[in-house]
């Protein structure tokens, strides 16, 4: 028997698949649709401070290969997931871990809603591709120095483990794993999606009312693996990989280039059952190449 136990930056996860934030809802939206037995948490939507509307329809296109989306982070905002998301979840789905997606428009913001969180949850991510309002717009993730602040910000404000979701579309992505691992970050996700655009040429318009969105699915894993080696070559944080995880193969690729655990997004959409499918995958290959437990995989390349 092979051991599929992890542990994400003080998160103990039974499996190391997880569901990526934005594409499993608050977690109990699946219930008798997904084998829960098989995750080792479920990431929720983003929430900030306030309740949000996220952006006007339409707001997602197919693509070859994957989803571009600009969905703006709609969500019920801190209080009402504190007060009915949360409970629901701990009662439909008891032991699975929940981590909650923050995000923010100021520093003080994500700070507040991580406080909010207490120890209901079990572990926080941070977006940070997400506009600094009170320096003009620039993203978060965008400017080391600004994410350092940031992380900082919430490792204070919170005891629980500390996730950071980095942005992929930045020269380098070393400068930005240093900086969280500076500031106090327990293990760092990574990818976010990849901005993207998709126009209709015969109105000559963009095809989503924001104009642009984020790009994930099968298309952005080489990417992904990519961003993923090169995070693991420049910390010892754990990494939760995604980015393009349509079965076993893909996920065993992440692991290998270095990630602790993977989540599982775009594809849910089309097969919510993919995720038992991966964990029985990579517990398949881990008996068939000799590896007693699945953290022998991070970083197994040759």
């Amino acid at each position: 028997m092979v051991n599929m136990e992890v542990n994400l930056g003080g998160l103990k996860m039974h499996t190391p698949v997880a569901t990526a934030s934005g594409t499993f809802g608050y977690g109990f939206e699946y219930v008798g649709a997904v084998d829960y037995s098989k995750l080792g948490a479920v990431t929720a939507k983003g929430i900030r401070l306030e309740p949000w509307p996220g952006n006007p329809m339409p707001r997602h296109v197919e693509v070859p290969g994957g989803l571009v989306n600009a969905i703006g982070l709609q969500g019920t905002g801190v209080e009402h997931f504190l007060k009915y998301t949360v409970p629901w979840y701990r009662k439909q789905v008891a032991d699975v871990p929940m981590i909650a997606n923050i995000w923010g428009g100021t520093v003080e913001e994500y700070a507040e809603v991580a406080a909010r969180m207490g120890d209901t949850v079990d572990a926080i991510e941070m977006n940070v591709s997400c506009p600094n309002v009170k320096a003009g717009g620039h993203t978060f993730g965008q400017d080391p120095k600004v994410l350092h602040e940031v992380v900082s910000a919430v490792r204070k404000a919170t005891t629980l483990p500390l996730l950071v979701k980095l942005a992929p579309n930045v020269p380098s992505v070393v400068p930005y794993v240093k900086a969280c691992e500076d500031a106090g970050a327990d293990a760092l996700s990574l990818i976010n999606t990849i901005p993207a655009m998709v126009i209709d040429i015969e109105t000559r318009r963009p095809v989503l009312a924001n104009r642009t969105g984020g790009l994930s699915g099968r298309c952005v894993h080489p990417a992904a693996v990519k961003l993923v080696y090169d995070a693991h070559n420049a910390t010892k944080l754990p990494l939760l990989a995604m980015g393009g995880i349509y079965d076993a193969k893909d996920a065993i690729e992440f692991f290998l280039a270095g990630a602790t655990a993977v989540a599982v997004g775009t594809a849910t959409f089309t097969d919510p059952g993919v995720v038992a499918k991966v964990c029985d995958g990579i517990a398949e290959y881990c008996e068939r190449h000799g590896f007693l437990s699945v953290s022998q995989l991070t970083g197994a390349l040759v």
